[in-house]
């Protein structure tokens, strides 16, 4: 149940409510707006409603209207009234009130009257509430009679019908963003599940793929502009992972072949060994064999881990300053022996100073200079250059032999490759140059093979600076 309520909810379906809610929210802006408007213009229309009164009255009066006529017919003036709530009041200033048209006892408040002399403009309107919250507009200004005597003049408008128009528009205008947020919704919903067919074409496609189709892509023909980029990425991470998953099987394939021939070493000998009664001496001989062939086992398990962990970026990396002329002779110095088995020599030229793991790059040194001892002329010499460039420094093993054919130069750091498999003996596992690399792709650095000198084979380590 818990499942099932944390659901996520789908993007076409968030999409259009987002999109619906923005919109919404945008006509209710409008829409308060446009009532604020209206309710401006009809408190306008009231003040200048209030203003045409009290000018009327004041023509009448000061139009030799007789002031005995105006206390006998208050009718006439509640006649004229437009709201039957309104308010008209005549009297004497400072005097007796003359007519006093007010059905609701509305008390307004004091307020000082217009002066004859002065024409009406909507300065001269006052606002203030009823008790039961209904705005009023009034205004109070004198007239001069005829025969010199002033008549205080006071109009107000309650804004009943104008306060039901507001209501009624205020409903209404909650309606039609109500009924706008489900339309916009609908429509929204159809427009963005429309529009996201090419969306779901590429879910599709992507799902028909799994390790036995790597070579599938995803097409880009009539692809949105949006969805291009995006499938252009995903084409090439596929071709990641198939050039990925192609050398995971070829090293799968040359790992077995590798143990296997060990183990099938190990299980014959056992074998003979078994087939009748061996001597002390024959068991010791078979257990040599069997340990060297155990060694070899070892070692390629050594290497194969290290060039898995390897791969966790700088997961075992510790760089400290490094003499690279230090390391170099202490390398010549371990491989003298096996050099002078061949009448090789070693010699080191050149100095520099690099930040990097001491281990690594002493067992990086270690393997080119055993391939070049192995795989060199007998009675030559390797050497070990040190050159400082431009950004870097480079470190380049040297030694006399057979170049080495340029289709196979890119192979030469491919894990269990061998250039001249027949030369190989027991201890070469073709895992060589494959650590050598990962050493300097750990380092940012590069190794490059390079066979343009005339009768020799040249190796370049290049670090970083």
């Amino acid at each position: 149940m818990r499942g099932a309520a944390m659901r996520p909810v789908s993007l076409t379906l968030r999409s259009t409510l987002l999109f619906a809610l923005v919109a919404s929210l945008v006509l209710s802006a409008v829409g308060v707006w446009l009532y604020g408007e209206m309710a401006q213009q009809l408190a306008r229309r009231s003040e200048y409603q209030v203003i045409g009164r009290a000018q009327y009255f004041r023509h009448l009066l000061a139009d030799n209207f007789p002031l005995p006529k105006l206390s006998q017919n208050p009718g006439l003036f509640e006649n004229m009234m437009g709201n039957e709530r309104d308010v008209i009041r005549f009297r004497l200033h400072q005097g007796a009130t003359l007519i006093n048209v007010n059905p609701s006892h509305l008390v307004l408040p004091p307020v000082e009257a217009l002066p004859a002399d002065r024409p009406l403009a909507l300065s001269a309107v006052r606002a203030t509430v009823t008790p039961d919250g209904v705005p009023v507009r009034y205004l109070t200004a004198d007239v001069r009679l005829a025969d010199g005597q002033v008549v205080e003049i006071t109009a107000a408008h309650l804004m009943v019908n104008e306060q039901h128009l507001l209501a009624a528009f205020r409903w209404r205008l909650v309606a039609a963003v109500l009924g706008a947020f489900a339309l916009i919704a609908l429509l929204g919903y159809l427009v963005l599940r429309r529009g996201l067919r090419p969306l779901r074409r590429m879910a599709r496609e992507m799902a028909a793929i799994h390790p036995a189709s790597l070579s599938h892509r995803l097409s880009e023909q009539d692809a949105p502009p949006e969805l291009r980029q995006m499938t252009h990425a995903f084409n090439a991470m596929l071709d990641r992972l198939a050039e990925g998953y192609q050398r995971l099987t070829q090293f799968s394939a040359d790992l077995a072949h590798e143990i296997r021939t060990p183990v099938n070493a190990l299980m014959g000998h056992c074998q003979v060994a078994l087939y009748q009664t061996r001597s002390a001496a024959e068991y010791e001989t078979l257990l040599a064999n069997n340990m060297e062939e155990l060694e070899r086992i070892s070692r390629m398990v050594e290497n194969i881990l290290f060039l898995a962990r390897a791969s966790d970026a700088q997961a075992g990396v510790k760089p400290v300053p490094l003499s690279l002329s230090q390391e170099a002779q202490r390398i010549c110095d371990y491989f003298e022996g096996v050099a002078a088995e061949r009448d090789m020599t070693l010699s080191c030229r050149g100095a520099a100073q690099i930040t990097a793991d001491a281990l690594m790059v002493q067992r990086a040194l270690s393997n080119l200079v055993a391939n070049a001892i192995r795989y060199g002329e007998p009675a030559s010499e390797v050497t070990l250059s040190i050159e400082p460039q431009a950004g870097g420094v480079a470190l380049h093993v040297d030694n006399r032999g057979a170049p080495i054919p340029e289709a196979q130069q890119a192979k030469l750091f491919d894990r269990f490759y061998r250039a001249d498999a027949a030369r190989s003996d027991g201890a070469a596992n073709g895992l060589g140059l494959a650590i050598v690399r990962a050493i300097m792709d750990l380092h940012q650095g590069r190794v490059t093979p390079d066979c343009t000198l005339p009768g020799r084979v040249r190796f370049t380590l290049w670090f970083p600076t």
